[in-house]
């Protein structure tokens, strides 16, 4: 359990530090970070970082075809969430 509990503290540290970073690279007109890679990131696990780093950062919010793709992503592993818990809770009860 903790294992995967510092996986998720780790991935979406990485995802929103990733965002912050691409957004500094951004406005110095620098080479950036791939949009693709900033979706593998959330699809990893670090979803609720992208949406974090997305809404702190004012980044990638005019992007109509990563925003379907990152809220997609991020309804999905919050069903998988749900889903896990609603069948844990119970039994450890």
């Amino acid at each position: 359990m903790w294992i995967a509990v510092m996986y998720l503290w780790a991935i979406n540290t990485l995802t929103l530090l990733a965002f912050g970073w691409d957004k500094a690279r951004a406005k110095r007109r620098k080479r950036r970070v791939p949009e693709r890679r900033l979706l593998w990131l959330a699809a990893l696990g670090g979803s609720p970082g992208a949406v974090l780093g997305r809404w702190m950062f004012r980044h990638k919010t005019r992007k109509r075809g990563f925003s379907i793709w990152l809220f997609g992503i991020f309804l999905t592993q919050a069903a998988m969430v749900y889903l896990i818990i609603s069948e844990t809770l119970p039994t450890l009860l």
